[in-house]
């Protein structure tokens, strides 16, 4: 399974916040952001509502997930 994010994409958005000011507005490292964004650590379903909810957006317009095909 994958779990894709456009929080790049929406951090540029909004006026190019780094990644360091996104993790300090939902008590994240920037480290633990930067993972996140780069797909290789998958949020805790609080964290992805904190973050969706920085960016003023629905869960869904932030990640989407795609289940394995096999």
């Amino acid at each position: 399974m994958a779990l894709n994010n456009r929080i790049r994409a929406l951090r540029f958005e909004q006026g190019e916040m780094t990644q360091a000011e996104l993790g300090h507005r939902i008590g994240l490292t920037r480290q633990t952001v930067a993972a996140i964004e780069a797909g290789r650590y998958s949020p805790s379903l609080e964290a992805a509502f904190r973050i969706a909810e920085v960016f003023g957006r629905p869960l869904t317009e932030v990640f989407s997930w795609t289940p394995d095909s096999g």
